[in-house]
């Protein structure tokens, strides 16, 4: 009894305590991935159902008005948040100064965006948005806004465990309203709306974790710290907006050149692919706070650190990329029905971006804990520019495959710059890559028999993530066993 009780408190203390730098970086990872994870599976589930209820037409102008909000989301950001993050995880004690400071910024911008949705969205597309979905879109971005940068707060004191906590609550109020309203009137709108509710009661929980420094706003306010703070975060700005463009830009344009269907359908395929960039995320969300420590002070460790992140990402992007090509028509049969079959192509190809994207993340952060960000400005200004005339060559001879292969080739050239540009600031390695690929390629030829078998998508599913892992055990890959023994260490 006594071992088991002793055991338990350890494993409180794994999740709950910040001890180490290992194990911090272990628990924020854990615990954004289970939060992140769980809360987008969650969402994803309810996303299927409304594309497949909705059709493809109303699905497709639902998915443009949540793309602009996303848009939208960015322009109301401004890089406070990470500059938030970063400055605050040097410096605790300017913790309630920095937030007060942030939010008045934050609230600014979010109300400038809000309007701007009300207003301005109808008159940038040629697709019919109906009113009460313009107002519904503008309440979530308002409250998911506001929601989010107090989780900016939860990461800089690198406690990821309220983030996750607050975001599982969150998606599970609006999955459950999203079916109510699907299985009841089913319309673009109401299911805004119910994504705005469950985003609205998402930020009341927030607000009341954080009361104590919301109530010290007035007093914290320093208007000195107003120009520095949009000093440093212009650059980010730049940087996180032209990666947002970049995401969701070929959407737009979709949509000036094609019809609602083509849009749906498009987003059938990039909604699967938007959810998996949100694994290296999680990761580099637990690292970022680490690299912002020894950017200056100990540079082996952060290279160790960066490597190891980049090691780690890469382990989970090959087998996906594998998976998701040798599927997708099975995938988008699956998930969305024979209606949406034609966003097996994009699908496909839109996977390859994760072998760019998903170490890319790690690189992003590198180069923001060395406050090198406005370099990042002119390659993300140069990849925009690239995006759009691709999209204006592709989109009209090719349709929405085009929009694919334009966002693909614009990942190529802006993540593959900024791969040269963090060798310069840091050189480092990728570390033991041909045990993963190896594992990855033979997981391959196992869906091939599997196929060849007639096992059905769901169970190739389920059985290929087993097989990698086997693989990698027992090809003794250090990126796994690493994890598994900083966990055993804290932990047993």
């Amino acid at each position: 009894m006594s071992q088991n009780r002793l055991n338990k408190s350890k494993l409180l203390n794994f999740l709950f305590r910040n001890k180490t730098t290992s194990q911090t970086i272990a628990k924020n990872t854990l615990w954004l991935s289970f939060g992140e994870v769980t809360g987008r599976f969650l969402r994803v589930i309810i996303i299927f159902f409304a594309a497949r209820i909705l059709g493809v037409a109303a699905w497709g102008t639902f998915s443009y008005m949540t793309s602009l909000a996303a848009i939208l989301t960015i322009f109301a950001d401004i890089g406070v948040s990470t500059v938030l993050i970063r400055e605050v995880s040097k410096d605790k004690t300017k913790k309630n100064e920095l937030f007060s400071t942030t939010l008045l910024i934050k609230a600014i911008l979010v109300l400038l965006g809000f309007i701007f949705i009300v207003f301005g969205s109808q008159l940038i597309t040629g697709i019919n948005l109906p009113t009460g979905l313009i107002w519904a879109t503008a309440l979530l971005f308002l409250f998911d806004s506001l929601r989010r940068f107090g989780s900016a707060l939860f990461r800089a004191e690198e406690k990821m465990e309220y983030e996750a906590i607050i975001n599982i609550f969150t998606q599970i109020v609006i999955v459950a309203a999203g079916f109510i309203v699907l299985f009841t009137q089913a319309s673009p709108s109401r299911l805004a709306l119910a994504y705005a509710g469950g985003s609205a009661i998402g930020l009341l929980v927030t607000g009341y974790i954080l009361r104590e420094s919301i109530s010290q706003i007035k007093t914290s306010f320093n208007k000195d710290l107003i120009k520095p703070l949009l000093s440093a975060a212009w650059p980010m700005t730049l940087s996180t907006v032209f990666g947002m463009l970049l995401i969701n830009i070929d959407v737009i344009m979709i949509g000036w050149f094609e019809s609602a269907e083509s849009v749906g359908l498009y987003t059938a395929a990039q909604k699967p692919i938007s959810f998996l960039y949100l694994l290296p995320a999680l990761i580099v969300g637990g690292l970022f706070p680490t690299l912002s420590k020894y950017a200056k002070s100990n540079k082996e460790k952060f290279r160790a650190v960066m490597e190891d992140g980049v090691g780690v990402i890469l382990t989970l992007a090959l087998p996906i990329v594998v998976g998701i090509v040798m599927l997708s028509s099975g995938l988008i049969d699956l998930v969305y029905g024979e209606e949406f079959l034609g966003s097996a192509g994009p699908l496909s190809v839109l996977s390859l971006s994760i072998l760019i994207t998903f170490p890319a993340t790690v690189i992003i952060h590198a180069i923001f804990a060395h406050h090198k960000e406005k370099k990042m400005v002119p390659i993300w200004l140069g990849g925009v520019l690239i995006n759009i005339a691709l999209n204006l060559v592709l989109i009209p001879r090719l349709g929405i495959i085009g929009a694919a292969w334009a966002s693909l080739i614009t990942q190529l050239f802006t993540n593959g710059t900024l791969w040269i540009l963090v060798n310069k600031i840091s050189p480092f390695k990728i570390r033991d890559i041909y045990v993963v690929f190896r594992s990855a390629i033979l997981m391959g030829v196992a869906i091939l028999v599997m196929k060849f078998m007639s096992i059905s998508v769901v169970g190739i599913i389920i059985l290929s993530p087993f097989v990698y892992l086997i693989l990698l055990i027992l090809h003794k890959d250090k990126n796994l066993l690493g994890l598994i023994s900083t966990i055993k260490g804290h932990v047993a």
